[in-house]
């Protein structure tokens, strides 16, 4: 059974690192397992035991020496009690200086395999401890154990109640434990010492296995020989100051080094073995000496006296041993009064068959698993200690929790136990924290082992674990994971928790578990936990069948927001911080404050410090601070040592904090509590600061973590500068602050000021004071990003502070251009401009620059085309401002109009450039082409309502609007559908006709050249002819479309006038008075808004009828009429006269006789209307359509 495998196992580790190194293993364990653990037949019944060597101190096996018949083994040899490899602890240990188990043995060995506690393995023990339990149905002797549970791991450690009482008669410890003993268990306990034969037996063995390896072992003298060849009960007090630590002597170094071997937690077994017992996973420490060579590669050594059979014990005793050290055979030496007699070879699997030990495996594995069972069942508290006890001859079993117990009296801290399960604890989470990222599964259990380790630790005298404990539970919050993961993430917000089982049922109640629960038998102990009546019960197969169905003690908790996450995370850090704060010397010299109440803030004057100059100076304090920081300057008001763990711990603390204030700041933004957001950045920047103060060498992470924080607040400000109307809510907001907020800026200020970044976190209310701010923070944030390489190595975050760079600088240019317009708007029209509207013009145009340039830099076209157009506004502003200066009827078009129109042109065919095509950004497009042709058409329109005569001929400043006006049309869009279609056609619409009046206007005062005066009488005709058509397409322009085609009349009414044959008048006239007809349009439209106007309703006071509705001017549509009903009655006439002079001349024409008598009466019709001055507006409208339709019935015009 694994020959050749055991030796590998058992080889020495490679140097005195191998014990340190934990789970080293050899290649014979890993590399073939199945020699290390094989099923075993024994007596019929199949038992599952598979063993494998984790670590052995051991050297190579040799053989056993076989002693010659008849040797006297009272007799010492000359080797004997000199240190042996070959026997290990066996050999010095033999006597009973040591012979019971460490209390602490288990944690040793917890500690170096601290992966497979809590997790993979049920129970860590002493392998003497394993068989003690599982022969507990075979024995009278009584058993006493401690029990400590570890996940779903118990560790077994035995508890020496006389060891133990003799120590608390002596230094007063433990009396508790001795009271509750002698009250309940054991009125009139005293020390029982051993027998005489019990010590002559011991010798004899030990005398025997020195004789067994051969003497030619490197023997050294063992230094305290001499005490050990004189057994007395005073040996045990020796190995108590070991054993057992005093629970008040725990030097400080034990913090440091909770494994130190002055507390007894050292894994001194010469092997251990990860041993599985059917489906019980076992880690157990032996010292079992294994010999070997020749026939024998692997046998344990035994003496027995040849007149004492073998009884059950003894032989479940060498079956268990030989089983978890994985050994086959068992060589048995009899002896007669100490004189060797014979040797005798078993094989492991025919030990449960010997005559008088005859046992069943079967019923040792219903054992164990019952024993397991109970115990998982009832030691569920993680730290607490739990007294498995026996009394000698009884059948019952109890279990208590002597926690409670002890927590009853004055000192809780009286449980030596309580250190070394906090230590261990610690260390479980800590190896489980390594591995947070591969299995998040296992944060409630991380969490629970945390939680049960800050419990049973004295702030006072542990500050270090505590602290590192409270940051590891803030670390297992993820701050930074995207917020789709808070309900996705299954593991955390589930209530299971996998290490410590599968099934989450609670178990049906049943008559089993009434051994379980405190009998009401009044003779029963009331204080156990758990009690099995009788242990006869542990031989029934699955008695106890609850391995798998315990509820944990403590799940993760589920987070249903950030908020409520951050708060968790904050209040672990508070713990931690006041740990670390607690352990520094130097607090006696700080001047004593109250956490509760609020620091009181140095601030300098509100005056200089929101102005921009103020502003300037704390950037250029802040810039070299961050070159300080670089260099690895430190301070600290604390007086804490760099490189301490309190220097450590607390650095790790505060970044936690800052990272969490961030999140909360993030959260209550997109929440839009600015005032809120405000207050937690402010924290965050604090946090930060003081972690600048006490950082020796700082991360360009952290530094990162500074520009987000800062780009943040750059946001905050900009939306408090955008919300101000909710000022008093936000300020409200921002003032609050809770007492764990309070009581983190009280550690803090123990380390700094933490007014480094005041200057960004002040609430201003001021408006350009803000937008400053926001400007400066992203600046600051930019500044954080070229100090190291962060630049490049975070490009997206990078590109997003120069976005918001760009759109700062965007919103302070138009601030201080709508300050310059405002100023404008105040100015009395003929003053000059003044230097304070200049000065907001320089400083408008520097922020659009400089907004500009960041978007260029990260090839923003888009938002660069907005700037520029912005820039484009900002030069029409400026060319306005120029107009108003001088006398208004002396008024021209001044060259700095021109100049500033110009640039504004500019600008926005930078834009479009910027864009270059409109697929790129319609909108934006479409928005920049508008206000590129409203400002080719305001210059077009100045130049031509105030030419500039005195500088240049009228010809020029035709020309100079001709092309204005024609650039203004080439970019109005008229054909998209659009929102803003009826405005491009409005726009179109007046082009037209103002070209028109302007071609008409050059005509009438036009003489000479008549090749000219032709191709303005064309283009004149073509503009008013467009003109109509646009103005037809709106329903909202009646008086516009009224004046142009009572302009086109005028302009008929002038080409009249140079004709000379009646034909040609008779043929213009009835081009005019088709016109005329054509205006019904228009009256329908002004007659539809009349009616509307007057069909409101009468209750509205507000308005009285007279006023007519935005749209309609009622006093141009009067003053129109006038002159439609005067220009009419003159064509009518002019026609009549026309018509009848041709008759006279003429042979008679029925079709102009019909005309005529149509014109005349339209005209006595139109005469009679027009001389009722007393006529509503509506009447006279509704005349003059009926005249028209009279008119276009009858024809006006009888000359083809």
């Amino acid at each position: 059974m694994g020959d050749s495998k055991e030796g590998g196992a058992e080889s020495p580790p490679a140097g005195a690192a191998a014990r340190e190194g934990l789970s080293l293993l050899s290649q014979g364990e890993s590399e073939e397992p199945s020699a290390q653990g094989s099923a075993l037949f024994l007596g019929g019944n199949e038992v599952k035991s598979r063993a494998v060597v984790k670590y052995s101190s051991a050297p190579p096996r040799t053989a056993f020496a076989r002693l010659e018949e008849k040797t006297d083994l009272k007799l010492p040899p000359a080797n004997w009690l000199r240190e042996s490899a070959k026997l290990g602890p066996a050999g010095t240990t033999i006597l009973g200086n040591s012979k019971k188990s460490k209390p602490f043995s288990s944690f040793g060995m917890a500690y170096d395999f601290i992966d497979s506690v809590g997790n993979d393995v049920d129970v860590v023990s002493d392998s003497e401890n394993i068989k003690k339990l599982l022969k507990i149905p075979y024995s009278k002797s009584h058993v006493s154990m401690a029990v400590h549970r570890i996940g779903r791991t118990l560790l077994l450690d035995e508890l020496d109640i006389q060891e133990l009482f003799m120590r608390s008669s002596q230094t007063g410890d433990w009396t508790w434990l001795k009271e509750f003993y002698q009250r309940l268990i054991d009125q009139k306990w005293q020390r029982k010492k051993k027998s005489k034969e019990h010590w002559y037996q011991k010798a004899i063995l030990s005398k025997f296995l020195y004789y067994s390896i051969n003497g030619d072992g490197a023997a050294q003298p063992v230094p305290s020989a001499e005490q050990q060849e004189s057994p007395s009960s005073d040996q045990t007090n020796d190995s108590d100051g070991a054993s057992w630590p005093a629970p008040f002597e725990m030097p400080s170094s034990v913090s440091e080094d909770p494994s130190a071997s002055s507390q007894g937690l050292k894994n001194d077994f010469v092997r251990n073995i990860l041993w599985t017992f059917e489906d019980i996973h076992m880690l157990v420490g032996s010292n079992m000496p294994i010999f070997g060579g020749g026939r024998y590669p692997a046998v344990s050594l035994r003496l027995r006296d040849n007149n004492k059979p073998i009884n059950v014990l003894t032989g479940i005793d060498y079956w268990l041993d030989n089983l978890i050290c994985n050994v086959p055979e068992l060589v048995m030496c009899f002896h007669v009064n100490g004189i060797v007699q014979k040797y005798e070879m078993i094989k492991t699997e025919e030990i449960p068959n010997l005559e008088n030990s005859n046992f069943s495996t079967k019923v040792i594995k219903d054992i164990a698993q019952n024993i397991l069972s109970f115990l998982k069942s009832n030691c569920t508290k993680e730290g607490h200690t739990y007294w498995l006890f026996k009394a000698s001859g009884s059948d019952i079993v109890k279990l208590y929790d002597l926690t409670t117990l002890c927590e009853e009296t004055e000192d809780k801290y009286q449980n030596p136990f309580t250190m070394p399960v906090a230590i261990l604890l610690y260390k479980v989470a800590c190896n489980m924290m390594m591995k947070k990222n591969q299995n998040k599964k296992h944060y409630g259990t991380i969490r629970t082992l945390l939680l049960n380790c800050v419990k049973l630790l004295d702030k006072s005298r542990h500050p270090q674990i505590i602290a590192s404990a409270n940051y590891m539970l803030s670390e297992l919050f993820q701050l930074d994971e995207p917020k789709k993961e808070e309900s996705s993430e299954s593991p955390l917000n589930e209530n299971s928790d996998e290490s410590y089982s599968e099934e989450e049922e609670e178990m049906p109640d049943s008559d089993e578990n009434g051994s379980y629960s405190t009998s009401s038998d009044p003779s029963d102990d009331n204080k156990a936990v758990a009690i099995i009546k009788s242990v006869g019960e542990l031989s029934v197969p699955e008695k106890y069948k609850s391995i798998h169905q315990i509820r944990p003690s403590c799940t993760f908790p589920v987070c249903h927001d950030t908020e409520e996450r951050c708060r968790l995370v904050l209040s672990y850090v508070l713990e931690g911080l006041k740990s670390v704060d607690s352990s520094i010397k130097k607090e006696s010299d700080l001047p004593a404050a109250d956490p509760n109440t609020p620091i009181p803030l140095k601030y300098e004057d509100e005056s200089t410090r929101g102005s921009p100059e103020g502003l300037e100076k704390q950037m250029a304090l802040f810039l070299d601070k961050m070159g300080s920081l670089q260099k690895g300057n430190y301070s600290s008001q604390s007086g804490m040592i760099p490189g301490s763990w309190q220097h450590k711990m607390k650095l790790q603390l505060i970044l936690k904090s800052s990272k969490a204030y961030y999140v909360l700041s993030d959260a209550a933004m997109s929440l839009q509590k600015y005032g809120r957001a405000l207050r937690y950045i402010k924290l965050a920047l604090q946090s930060h600061d003081t972690y600048c103060c006490l950082c020796t060498n700082m991360l360009s992470e952290v530094l990162l973590f500074l520009s987000q924080y800062l780009t943040l607040c750059g946001d905050i400000q900009l939306m408090l500068a955008q919300n101000a109307n909710n000022r008093a809510a936000h300020l409200e907001e921002f003032n609050y602050q809770t007492k764990e907020d309070q009581e983190i800026l009280h550690s803090l200020h123990r380390e700094s000021s933490c007014q480094g970044f005041a200057w960004a976190t002040d609430l201003s209310t001021d408006l350009e004071s803000q937008l400053s701010v926001s400007c400066k923070c992203y600046e600051a944030a930019n500044e954080i990003l070229q100090f190291s390489d962060l630049k490049s190595q975070n490009p997206e975050h990078y590109v997003q502070v120069l976005k918001r760079m760009g759109n700062i600088r965007n919103e302070i240019g138009v601030f201080y251009m709508n300050q310059a317009a405002a100023l404008q708007s105040e100015r009395v029209v003929s003053k000059s401009v003044s230097s304070a509207e200049q000065q907001l013009w320089k400083k408008s145009f520097s922020c659009f620059e400089k907004g500009i340039h960041n978007f260029e830099s990260i090839d923003d076209a888009t938002n660069a085309a907005l700037l520029l157009c912005n820039t484009g506004r900002l030069m029409r502003i400026c060319a306005q401002a120029h107009c108003g200066a001088g006398d208004e009827f002396k008024r021209e078009f001044s060259p700095e109009e021109g100049l500033y129109y110009n640039k504004a042109v500019d600008y926005y065919l930078r834009a479009l450039r910027s864009l270059g095509t409109r697929d790129i950004h319609p909108a934006v497009w479409d928005s920049v082409n508008w206000e590129l042709s409203t400002t080719y058409f305001t210059m077009a329109t100045l130049q031509q309502d105030y030419a500039p005569l005195s500088r240049k001929a009228q010809e020029q400043i035709e020309k100079e609007v001709s092309e204005a006006m024609m650039k203004s049309l080439k970019h109005c869009d008229v054909d998209s559908v659009s929102a803003r279609q009826p405005l491009c056609q409005y726009r179109a619409a007046t082009i037209h006709h103002r070209l028109a009046s302007m071609y008409h206007s050059c005509l009438r005062n036009q003489v000479g050249d008549e090749h000219l005066r032709k191709q303005h009488r064309v283009l004149a005709d073509l503009h008013y002819s467009k003109a109509v058509k646009l103005f037809q397409l709106l329903r909202d322009a009646p008086c516009e479309l009224l004046r142009v085609q009572l302009e086109r009349v005028a302009f008929a009414e002038f080409q009249m006038t140079s004709q000379n044959s009646n034909v040609g008048k008779l043929k213009t006239l009835s081009g005019a008075l088709d016109i005329m007809v054509r205006t019904k349009h228009a009256f329908q439209l002004i007659r539809k808004e009349l009616v509307e106007e007057f069909d409101q309703p009468k209750s509205d006071e507000s308005t009285p009828a007279a006023d007519s509705s935005p749209s309609l001017n009622r006093e141009e549509v009067v003053k129109l009429l006038s002159i439609f009903e005067s220009r009419l009655s003159f064509l009518l006439l002019q026609s009549i006269k026309l018509l009848s002079s041709t008759k006279k001349k003429t042979s008679s024409n029925t079709e102009d006789d019909a005309v005529l008598k149509t014109n005349k009466q339209i005209y006595s019709q139109l005469l009679r209307a027009t001389a009722n001055k007393n006529a509503a507006l509506l009447e006279r409208i509704d005349v003059l359509v009926h005249l028209l339709d009279q008119l276009a019935r009858g024809g006006s015009g009888g000359v083809q």
